[in-house]
């Protein structure tokens, strides 16, 4: 088969990981305001109305399971957020992302096929700890568990992502999921987080829920139209390089010579995965 659907869906997603870690960039600011469970809620708040307002979800795009996905989906979405962010009141943010990143990391080494197998997600292991260097900074187990269960449904949101791609047409599967996805944060944070909101954070909240999740979301379920889970967990691991980059040239962080060894493992990990990571059919897009 062609390596052209293998090289779309990189780009796809990688573009996804840009579009978040600049989103995150931006929204260093608004945590400052209304914290960083504050900052989360808006955002999937934000995105569960625009998709369901936008896409405006057809009942006949449905069966029975693919619904039930689709909100399965939801909640692991709001999960993985609400979690991550616990595990960040707790424990350092590299020791957060090292741990995090165990989820797609499993499922690029149980999905996987080939010598390749093992090599590329054991590279991007290496990589992401130089990168994060989670030895630094104290740990708490509470935090570490958070941090933990963030992995889980991060494994799972990859997983049901890719059958919400192939069972559902276009983005309805979205319209669906986010605003459940809405539903839960608002039930696990809202109570807290509704007092703090005012009409200039809510305003700055739309247009970054435009950047972060709503333009990752959707590039991340056409990604997996294309790309085998085990191409897409590994690639998964250029977000800390990333968000490394994005540090430096956005918040003038600078980083260390272990940082950058780790881009560049980082980097040959998700392009050796990219490469043999086509599906063996790709799924169909369909955007109407």
């Amino acid at each position: 088969m062609s390596a052209h659907p293998a090289r779309l869906g990189a780009t796809l997603a990688v573009g996804s990981m840009v579009c978040v870690q600049l989103g995150l960039a931006v929204a260093v600011g608004l945590i400052d305001q209304i914290g960083a469970e504050g900052a989360a809620w808006l955002r999937l708040a934000w995105a569960g109305l625009l998709f369901l307002v936008v896409v405006r979800p057809r009942r006949a795009a449905f069966t029975r399971a693919t619904f039930g996905i689709c909100v399965a989906l939801g909640v692991v979405t709001a999960m993985t957020t609400m979690l991550f962010m616990a595990a960040l009141a707790r424990i350092p943010l590299g020791t957060a992302s090292a741990l995090e990143f165990l989820g797609p990391l499993a499922v690029a080494v149980i999905s996987g096929r080939g010598r390749g197998r093992w090599a590329w997600p054991a590279l991007a292991a290496v990589g992401v700890v130089a990168l994060t260097q989670p030895w630094h900074g104290s740990i708490d187990a509470v935090g570490v568990g958070f941090a933990l269960a963030a992995a889980v449904c991060w494994a799972a949101y990859i997983l049901l992502t890719q059958r919400v791609g192939d069972g559902v047409d276009g983005l309805q599967g979205l319209a669906v999921s986010m605003p459940v996805a809405a539903v839960v944060a608002t039930a696990a944070v809202g109570a807290a987080v509704l007092p703090r909101m005012t009409p200039d954070i809510i305003l700055i909240g739309f247009g970054l829920a435009l950047l972060l999740p709503i333009a990752p979301f959707t590039l991340e379920l056409l990604a997996l139209r294309r790309l085998n889970t085990a191409a897409f967990g590994t690639l998964m691991s250029l977000e800390p390089a990333l968000a490394l980059l994005i540090g430096f040239a956005v918040l003038h962080q600078v980083p260390d010579p272990s940082g950058i060894v780790g881009v560049g493992l980082v980097v040959v990990a998700g392009f050796g995965a990219a490469r043999g990571g086509a599906r063996d059919r790709a799924a169909p897009v369909q955007l109407g």
